[in-house]
């Protein structure tokens, strides 16, 4: 397979719909420390360090939950993801318990208000 080498992917942005756009900007800025970079009429685009998310208000599409394991849409790598899972722990968030797993991460699992999945994980030292 052949790939140009001078194309770089730089970062990515998720784009989530949900069903109320102002309780979910307020989870994303309270809940997991998340700014607001930019809002427009029915678009409110969040960042938390390298990690964007841009929310869609869609208040009559079907929810994340109803997608079952289709609703997890992230891994985010990051540092000290023993520090991120006790600041979450402090606050009203759906979480699993942080695990060493056996594809050599420590990590996490959170679910948004919306049924959103996302994982958080860090390289465990010593793996490949």
């Amino acid at each position: 397979m052949s790939r140009d080498k001078t194309t770089k992917i730089n970062s990515t942005s998720f784009v989530l719909a949900v069903k109320d756009l102002e309780k979910s900007v307020n989870f994303y800025k309270n809940e997991l420390g998340f700014e607001t970079v930019w809002t427009d009429d029915g678009w409110h685009t969040l960042q938390r360090g390298a990690f964007t998310v841009m929310l869609g208000e869609c208040p009559d599409d079907r929810s994340a939950f109803e997608t079952k394991n289709h609703s997890y849409f992230a891994y985010i790598n990051v540092e000290n993801v023993d520090e991120l899972y006790k600041e979450y722990q402090s606050k009203k968030i759906d979480m699993r318990q942080i695990s060493d797993k056996p594809w050599g991460q420590r990590e996490f699992a959170i679910t948004t208000i919306d049924g959103h999945r996302i994982t958080f994980g860090e390289a465990i030292h010593g793996t490949s």
